[in-house]
């Protein structure tokens, strides 16, 4: 098989080229999302409630909400609380819709251990268009349950 049109590069070489043509970074979209998983009941959260969510200290936390809000995702004040904007609130259900497809397609194919951690891992790296076929599928498996018990049957999961 030839290369003929196609350009190989490293993982990093891919996440230096999605960064030329990406504004937000995976981490502030592991920021966005949770922001937008935590607002969802009251509209709004706090620093301290999106600190503790990922595991990181409050300044950091302060930090990337600064940016996010300077990038018109959010409205944030110093110590106050944080709003998604429109441009915020679709992003970030994408986002979210993103997470729980993965995580549903890989539960469907057996991936058990550390299922959340192999999920944050791939999110990031994964197209639009792949994430809408994958979309699909999950939808398609979960739409035949003939065809799921088939599929782990076969495979002994």
């Amino acid at each position: 098989m030839e290369n003929q049109g196609r350009e190989f590069r490293t993982v990093r070489g891919y996440q230096i080229k999605q960064r030329e043509t990406t504004a937000i970074t995976a981490s502030m979209e592991d920021y966005l999302e949770m922001i937008y998983r935590l607002a969802r009941e009251k509209g709004y959260t706090r620093i301290s409630d999106l600190a503790t969510a990922l595991n990181v200290q409050p300044p950091s936390a302060s930090k990337m909400v600064q940016k996010l809000a300077e990038m018109g995702y959010l409205q944030f004040e110093k110590y106050g609380v944080i709003e998604l904007s429109k441009k915020g609130r679709e992003h970030g259900r994408y986002l979210l819709k993103r997470h729980e497809t993965l995580e549903r397609f890989l539960a469907i194919i057996g991936v058990k251990e550390q299922l959340l951690e192999e999920t944050e891992k791939i999110e990031h790296y994964i197209s639009p268009e792949t994430i809408g076929k994958i979309m699909l599928l999950v939808e398609f498996m979960e739409d035949n349950p003939e065809w799921m018990q088939a599929f782990h049957e076969k495979f002994s999961l």
